[in-house]
């Protein structure tokens, strides 16, 4: 998907700031949309990647001047609509105009533990990986209507494997409710000067699938 979030290598937003004692929320609705979005992710139903899709679908001029976790809101607001949980019109007057439907919600005490315990996306396949460490490899020139984890600056460069992870859940699939459909995944090295044109030694480390990958010509 490429939107306003794939902003990675873009120019024109300045430099990054760090704010110097920044508090873990900056109002308490913020607190309160972490413990809704923890709370309600079990009982709706659906995967990470969903999530990230839906709060990438805000329209771009207002993802880029609004919060981290108005985003959130956007995202679990469409989930909400989409898993039958609630709909627009209840969401605007804050008003349940039908018969909920019967969950069960996560406890307060069972949030914390959920949300810091240890889980892994990593799944056994049959399928041979097709490229191995050292190999060259170009990123695919895609521009996919859906959400992916390729970057848009990534796209038709030529990098190097340095590391094999085996097969991971792949978010291009899971994303649209198709399944994890795992996938081998490499991190791949760019040097700078292949992203960019600038004469460096830097380099750039990415995790990426295998789909998102190419032998080059």
């Amino acid at each position: 998907m490429n939107g306003a979030h794939d902003c990675g290598g873009m120019m024109g937003f300045g430099p990054v700031v760090a704010e110097q004692g920044e508090p873990v929320f900056h109002a308490p609705w913020e607190a309160r949309m972490f413990a809704l979005m923890s709370a309600v992710g079990d009982v709706g139903g659906w995967t990470l990647d969903e999530d990230r899709a839906a709060c990438e679908s805000m329209h771009p001029r207002h993802y880029i001047n609004s919060s981290y976790y108005e985003h959130w809101l956007n995202g679990l607001e469409i989930l909400l609509n989409k898993q039958g949980l609630t709909t627009a019109q209840e969401i605007a007057s804050g008003r349940n105009a039908s018969s909920p439907r019967a969950v069960t919600p996560t406890t307060a005490e069972a949030v914390w533990p959920a949300v810091t315990a240890t889980g892994s996306y990593q799944r056994e396949v049959t399928a041979t990986p097709s490229f191995r460490l050292g190999d060259r490899v170009r990123t695919r020139h895609l521009n996919p209507a859906h959400h992916t984890r390729l970057p848009r600056y990534l796209r038709g460069h030529i990098g190097e494997i340095i590391a094999c992870h085996g097969a991971h859940v792949f978010p291009d699939s899971n994303a649209q409710g198709l399944g994890e459909d795992p996938r081998h995944l490499y991190t791949v090295r760019f040097s700078a000067q292949e992203l960019w044109g600038k004469h460096t030694k830097d380099t750039v480390c990415i995790d990426l699938w295998e789909p998102y990958l190419e032998a080059p010509a």
